[in-house]
């Protein structure tokens, strides 16, 4: 009796902390990518006072799950360098890594991932003086990564390389300006079943993308089949820019694809 006693006990207690264990944000697999990515640094989460990162908390569709990302510089504070966005239990963890150039201040980017299991999504923004600060969220998600395409391969292909640009003019004076811009791609994964041919599409997806302005980096992006289908990049541009908004993306297939945008007063698309 005892024993049965203690058995049921056990089970009790496995399932009970089952949430409890699937919502720590330490695991074997994190502490991998972080020894890799990072070595022996230390990652600050400071609670979202300098850096945010924004995403539901359930999947409305695992495809396409809207990502936030947004940093701010306190009195004194180094400028951030890069950002990188990791998602544990993704067949790729590491999605993108955006390298600014020259220390940034405030950086706010908006894009849409795949996430392929409930997961921790990681962002971390490197400083100018080698610190990194951390923020972290666990999302309920599943089957992004793997999920049939909506549409044969050649109509995922038709227009490839098209993008579309648009620029929005301040709310306010001197405030942020956010561009974006669309790139027509099928980002296939290689890992979807065609549920016509019961085949596996290859892997083909934009790995590199390169935005400047008026010659001036704004950001370089190395990213791979962790952004959904038709990747979009939404992000502010540093003040005091000027000159036309310039795109150049590379898929794995050694397609470039360029793209260009004069910014004018009226600011429209």
């Amino acid at each position: 009796m005892i024993r049965l006693i203690s058995l049921i006990l056990g089970l009790f207690l496995g399932v009970c902390l089952a949430p409890v264990q699937a919502q720590s944000s330490d695991n074997a697999r994190w502490a991998s990518l972080k020894e890799g990515l990072f070595g022996s640094r230390t990652l600050h989460d400071d609670a979202g006072a300098r850096l945010t990162l924004e995403m539901p908390d359930r999947a409305a569709d695992a495809g396409a799950v809207p990502l936030a990302i947004s940093t701010r510089a306190l009195p004194g504070d180094p400028g951030v360098r890069k950002i990188y966005l990791v998602i544990d239990k993704n067949p790729s963890p590491v999605g993108a890594v955006f390298d600014f150039g020259r220390p940034r201040d405030g950086v706010s980017l908006e894009i849409r991932v795949r996430i392929e299991d409930y997961t921790w999504v990681r962002v971390i923004a490197e400083r100018e003086d080698g610190s990194l600060l951390v923020a972290n969220h666990f999302i309920k998600a599943s089957g992004g990564c793997s999920a049939p395409a909506g549409k044969t391969l050649a109509e995922r292909h038709a227009g490839m390389g098209q993008m579309k640009w648009r620029v929005d003019a301040p709310r306010v004076s001197g405030g942020d300006q956010w561009a974006q811009l669309l790139i027509r791609h099928p980002n296939d994964s290689g890992l979807a079943m065609d549920q016509l041919t019961r085949l596996y599409d290859p892997p083909m997806f934009v790995n590199k993308v390169t935005v400047t302005r008026g010659g001036e980096l704004i950001f370089t992006a190395q990213v791979d089949f962790t952004l959904s289908q038709n990747p979009a990049f939404r992000f502010t541009l540093p003040a005091g820019g000027n000159g036309d908004l310039r795109a150049l993306a590379t898929d794995t297939d050694g397609r470039q694809f360029e793209s260009s945008f004069a910014v004018t007063d009226s600011l429209n698309d």
